[in-house]
C-alpha cells in the first residue's frame, strides 16, 4: 500500500479494524473487538501465529474436534480484548498512552489455544529441534512466561491480550476435562446453525419403517440390523465434527455403524 501511494487510505481503514485502548473511542467501534484478532501487520509474527495455531489446533481436533478449536480462538480474542481495554482504563501505568493506542493480532486466540492444548492433554509430546521430545504443558508455560516478562515493555498491550487468551484457554478446556462444562457451548451452537445454512445432504442414505415417540427413533429388524432415523445420523456427524468421534456413546457409535452398512 505505501509503495502504491495508498498509504494514507490504509491507515485510514485499519483504524477501523483495530481495537482502539480508549474505552471512549471502542463505544464509537465496538466491532473492532473481533475484528482486531482478524487482523496482522508484521509477516514474521503472522507466520509464527499461524504455526503455532496449526500445531497445538491440530492437538484440540484429534480430541475434542473442530468445532473447539475455533469456540477458544474467538473466546480467547475477545477476553484479551477486554483485558486490554480494562486495565489500560483503570491502571495509572497506561494513563500516559491510552488515547494514542490500538491493537492488532491474532495472538491472544492462539495463546488460548496453545495454554488450551496443554490443558486438555499436558503431557502430549511433541518433537523439538535441539530439545527433543517436550510435554506441550512446558511449551504453554514458556509461552505464558515470556508475556508475563514483557507485560510492561513496548508491546504491553499485545501481552496483556496474551495473558488474558491463555486464561480462558485454560479455563475453556479445564472445565470441558474436570466438570464437563462447556461454557462457550452458545457460541458453538451459533457457528452450527450458520454453518446448517451451507451444509450439503450426507452421504448415508438411511430409511426406517417405523416412528416411535422417542428422541431417537430407530427400529430393529429381526436380523439385528437397525435402521436409524436420517435426521439421527446427520446429528452423530454433527456431534463428530463439533466435537470428535470419541465424544459418540457406545449407542451412537452402533447407530453410524449399522447405517454405514446400508
Amino acid at each position: 500500500m505505501t509503495f502504491a501511494g495508498f498509504r494514507e487510505i490504509y491507515l485510514e481503514m485499519m483504524s477501523y479494524l483495530m481495537i482502539p485502548a480508549d474505552i471512549h473511542q471502542f463505544l464509537y467501534k465496538p466491532w473492532t473487538l473481533f475484528t482486531y484478532f482478524f487482523l496482522h501487520e508484521a509477516p514474521f509474527h503472522l507466520l509464527f501465529n499461524m504455526l503455532f495455531l496449526y500445531w497445538f489446533g491440530n492437538i484440540i481436533m484429534e480430541f475434542k474436534g473442530p468445532g473447539k478449536v475455533i469456540t477458544l480462538y474467538i473466546l480467547g480474542g475477545v477476553a484479551g480484548g477486554l483485558f486490554y481495554l480494562l486495565l489500560y482504563n483503570t491502571l495509572p501505568y497506561f494513563a500516559g498512552d491510552v488515547a494514542g493506542s490500538k491493537m492488532l493480532g491474532a495472538s491472544a486466540g492462539v495463546y488460548a489455544i496453545v495454554v488450551g492444548a496443554a490443558a486438555l492433554v499436558p503431557n502430549y509430546r511433541v518433537n523439538l529441534l535441539f530439545f527433543g521430545s517436550v510435554a506441550i504443558k512446558y511449551i504453554a508455560a514458556v509461552y505464558v512466561v515470556f508475556s508475563l516478562a514483557n507485560s510492561t515493555g513496548g508491546n504491553a498491550g499485545g501481552n496483556i491480550a496474551h495473558l488474558a487468551g491463555a486464561a480462558i484457554g485454560f479455563l475453556y478446556m479445564s472445565n470441558i476435562n474436570r466438570h464437563n462444562i462447556d461454557f462457550g457451548n452458545w457460541f458453538s451452537g451459533i457457528g452450527r446453525k450458520f454453518s446448517n445454512l451451507f451444509k450439503r445432504p450426507s452421504k448415508i442414505k438411511v430409511t426406517h419403517k417405523a416412528e416411535y415417540k422417542t428422541n431417537y427413533r430407530y427400529n430393529a429388524k429381526a436380523s439385528g440390523n437397525i435402521e436409524v432415523d436420517q435426521a439421527v445420523i446427520d446429528s452423530i456427524l454433527d456431534k463428530i465434527s463439533e466435537s470428535g468421534y470419541e465424544s459418540l456413546t457406545k449407542e451412537e457409535k452402533e447407530k453410524l455403524f449399522n447405517a454405514s452398512k446400508k
